[in-house]
């Protein structure tokens, strides 16, 4: 298991467009991966698990994989969020 902390930087944090690409990008891998904000986890894989976690911008949140590719999937998002996710 691996994990580490990032702050949404996206203006408007992880509404429909940017959850979907990082929805995306973390079903690429086999590991489970999810995030922690404020006392909720959430699935990285579902798109309406990411929307109900009501992430604005400013907020950390923390990935955690775990699996067979885990770290591959944490830098990959990790990356992923720090390049604004697509905006």
């Amino acid at each position: 298991m691996v994990s580490k902390k990032v702050v949404i930087k996206n203006p408007t944090g992880l509404h429909l467009r940017p959850a979907g690409i990082l929805c995306k990008e973390a079903m690429q891998f086999k590991s489970l991966i999810t995030f922690n904000f404020k006392d909720n986890t959430a699935n990285a894989k579902s798109v309406l698990s990411v929307l109900g976690a009501c992430v604005k911008c400013g907020d950390e949140i923390e990935f955690i994989c775990e699996g067979e590719d885990e770290q591959e999937a944490l830098d990959a998002l990790v990356q992923a969020v720090e390049s604004g996710l697509g905006e």
